[in-house]
């Protein structure tokens, strides 16, 4: 029998889940999830969880969905062990570091494949079961003939979302909250840059919209087909969302799963029925309604929906303090423009109308003033102008039974302070490494492209393997100013069931055609390659952020890495030691792309160059291949060249992909890299300040503390034991 799987981003949260008959909830704790905005659980309350929700014969899974900084592997080694104390029903992990981690330590806790991880077939599926994963959650960009056939065609569980907000970019692959300031959604730190409102240049002149804002995903209608193909769970998506909408969601669901077989037409009715007070945004069946990749934009987004959930309220159009019980004043505001009278007990969402902030509010006090106003209490910060809508009524709560015992003081474990043995990795024979030569290389999307850098005579090219590509080495067998010696094929992150056949075939094609050398950005890349004669490099979007990922990559056959763009130097040098870095090929210049879309976007999207709230410009592509968002401002660390090889690293990428290369415009790159020279008008990404981190502030402050008193913030021990110096073997 599917199971349904519950968000429970608090206590109350977890309580309308089971209530409302979720066979298994998910939920995070204060780190390690990608949702760390949500209220997530302490450690007594999560150990008390999981023993009150395994005595009602139901599951817990915990998210530990983001990527690893090295500094962060001693304590996700703690965390391992005291989750391996705790004992939930499984872990939903996206960092390879913590596979690896779990392979070596921790046996016994059962894997599931975080969306973010970006399985979306049946290669990239078994190859995570053959690594000891039980489940993959696939990638939301995928339709019902394609879970179907990755169904029949792999040999784990999946677990597919039916229900709640989507992201407009494939899953785990957006960089554009992190490139605005370093909240990445890899880190669960995402600022939800898709949700925001822009202004678009036209050729007749600007408009103004949230053009990257998506639709909210349900399935209700999907569910009955989905059981039928052996899908072994549904998801619900919320952590972040209110109780009442867990609730009446997870209610919605239960019932359709459970009448569906004796009336699929009128639980289906029923059910719709019951998500009609999920006053989110307007709802899409997204790949599941799948006609062109032309079409498939018009119902997933509209420009004109603002970017937040609920039922337009109005405007503030005036405000007032108002003393409370406490002699504490407290905002209140009158609203204009809506046609609902919010009332005591109404969850809202506030938006400030310069999109610079969203917050969700339970109302505590209406006020009736004497001329028939009526006022209701607000958070602080929102003024005159701010729109206000309508979440979630107070006639639609219910009180549930408490799944926690009132009393916590008997459970006490948490993390303890282990320290973590030091993992060396393997260090390749010199000759092993000879398709790798140091120096610069150069990454293109066409052909014509290869042609404009060859007068700067790079080490290696690497072109992408796109639909244009594709007909010039395939249909068209073009001549190439390279040698295949000198060339690197690299393969797109997102790689979809509907296209793995053709993938194979042309992959094996170019193969047998000499072309020996492959930059694998995706598990299914790894799997398809696996049983041919030819060289994987680890490109950007594996996420190697620790040496623990590297070590996992390393037992896949891979010894060169692509850093992510996302990387900061003190990561970067962190997981690398000097005798390591020769294998590290790293991006000092990129326009990387920031959202990655499968689909084209609208005819109406009649625009290029678009710009957010602070003057930034970014620059939209639809092609055969999807959409793509890129930044007008690239990135750029060319003129660190000499720290770098001082550093020991000595291979160094230009990455031109997606953008057409000028002879002049590269003279001027290579001119930065030999010199020293700071190009103008450039971004450091994250190489400088690294992810932006709560905790990493926190840990500042206490360490400037602690040097205070000790005058040494840090002391290493000396006294760790080595894991290994080459390939450690699988579980």
């Amino acid at each position: 029998m599917s199971e349904l799987l519950a968000p429970a981003g608090n206590i109350e949260a977890l309580d309308a889940a089971i209530g409302e008959g979720a066979d298994a909830v998910y939920m995070g704790l204060k780190s390690f999830n990608a949702r760390l905005r949500s209220s997530n659980f302490a450690w007594n309350q999560f150990e008390a969880a999981v023993q009150a929700v395994h005595r009602q014969k139901k599951k817990i899974y915990v998210t530990v969905n983001t990527v690893i900084e090295e500094r962060e592997t001693e304590r996700l080694y703690r965390f391992l062990s005291y989750l391996d104390k705790v004992g939930p029903d499984g872990l939903i992990v996206q960092d390879f570091g913590i596979i690896r981690m779990c392979q070596e330590f921790f046996p016994n806790l059962e894997l599931h494949a975080s969306t973010q991880m970006n399985i979306a077939s049946a290669k990239a599926a078994n190859l995570m079961g053959k690594e000891g994963f039980k489940r993959v959650v696939l990638a939301r960009e995928l339709g019902l003939k394609e879970i179907q056939d990755i169904k029949a065609n792999s040999n784990v569980e999946l677990e597919v979302f039916v229900h709640g907000a989507l992201c407009v970019c494939e899953s785990g692959l957006c960089l554009f909250s992190s490139y605005l300031g370093g909240k990445s959604a890899n880190r669960g730190m995402c600022a939800q840059a898709c949700r925001r409102f822009y202004q678009a240049e036209y050729d007749g002149g600007i408009s103004q919209g949230y053009y990257f804002s998506p639709n909210d995903l349900q399935l209700i209608e999907k569910i009955p087909d989905l059981v039928n193909i052996g899908v072994e769970s549904f998801k619900i998506e919320g952590r972040m969302k209110s109780a009442e909408y867990v609730g009446s969601v997870t209610a919605a669901y239960r019932y359709l799963l459970d009448h569906w077989q004796e009336d699929k037409k009128g639980s289906i009715a029923v059910a719709k029925r019951m998500l009609s007070t999920d006053f989110a945004r307007a709802k899409t069946k997204y790949w599941y309604d799948f006609k062109s990749p032309e079409t498939i934009a018009e119902s997933l987004l509209n420009p004109k929906q603002a970017g937040g959930t609920g039922i337009y309220l109005g405007t503030i159009e005036k405000t007032k303090p108002v003393e409370n019980s406490e002699g504490f004043n407290v905002p209140f505001a009158c609203l204009v423009g809506g046609t609902y009278d919010p009332d005591e007990g109404d969850s809202i969402r506030l938006h400030k109308k310069d999109d610079t902030g969203r917050e969700s509010h339970k109302i505590k006090q209406v006020i009736i003033d004497s001329k028939n106003n009526r006022w209701i209490d607000i958070p602080k910060g929102f003024s005159i102008g701010d729109s206000v809508y309508l979440l979630q009524t107070k006639s639609m709560s219910k009180r549930y039974n408490h799944i926690l015992p009132r009393d916590l003081s008997t459970f006490r474990k948490q993390p303890g302070g282990q320290e973590l043995p030091i993992l060396d990795l393997s260090t390749p024979e010199k000759d092993k490494l000879s398709y790798f030569p140091e120096g610069i290389y150069v990454q293109v999307s066409t052909v014509s492209d290869m042609y404009a850098i060859q007068s700067e005579n790079p080490v290696r090219v690497i072109l992408e393997l796109n639909s244009e590509t594709k007909k010039s080495l395939i249909e068209k067998k073009e001549t190439l100013p390279f040698s295949k010696k000198q060339i690197y094929i690299s393969l797109d992150p997102f790689c979809p069931q509907e296209i793995e056949n053709d993938l194979i075939s042309s992959i094996e094609y170019l193969v047998n055609e000499g072309f020996r050398y492959w930059v694998v950005n995706n598990p299914a890349h790894i799997s398809i390659l696996k049983s041919l004669k030819a060289t994987c490099i680890a490109g950007p979007y594996l996420y190697a952020f620790n040496r623990w990922a590297t070590s996992w990559l390393e037992n896949q056959d891979i010894d060169v890495f692509v850093s992510p763009y996302e990387n900061s130097r003190q990561n970067l040098e962190a997981t690398y030691e000097k005798n390591q870095r020769s294998r590290v090929l790293v991006p000092i210049f990129a326009y990387p792309a920031l959202f990655r879309m499968r689909f084209k976007l609208p005819a109406s999207y009649d625009f290029t160059f678009f710009s957010d709230k602070e003057g930034a410009v970014f620059k939209a592509l639809s092609t055969e291949d999807g959409s793509f968002v890129t930044p007008e401002k690239p990135f750029s660390i060319l003129d660190k060249s000499t720290f770098l090889k001082n550093a020991g690293f000595t291979h160094f990428l230009i990455d031109f992909s997606k953008t057409q290369v000028k002879k002049g415009t590269l003279r001027q790159l290579m001119k930065s890299f030999y010199k020293g020279e700071v190009l103008p008008d450039i971004s450091r990404f994250n190489w400088k300040d690294g992810f932006y981190s709560p905790e990493k502030m926190e840990e500042y402050r206490n360490s400037a503390e602690r040097a205070k008193v000790n005058g040494n913030s840090f002391k290493n021990s000396n006294q760790k034991k080595t894991v290994t110096k080459n390939k450690s073997k699988k579980r």
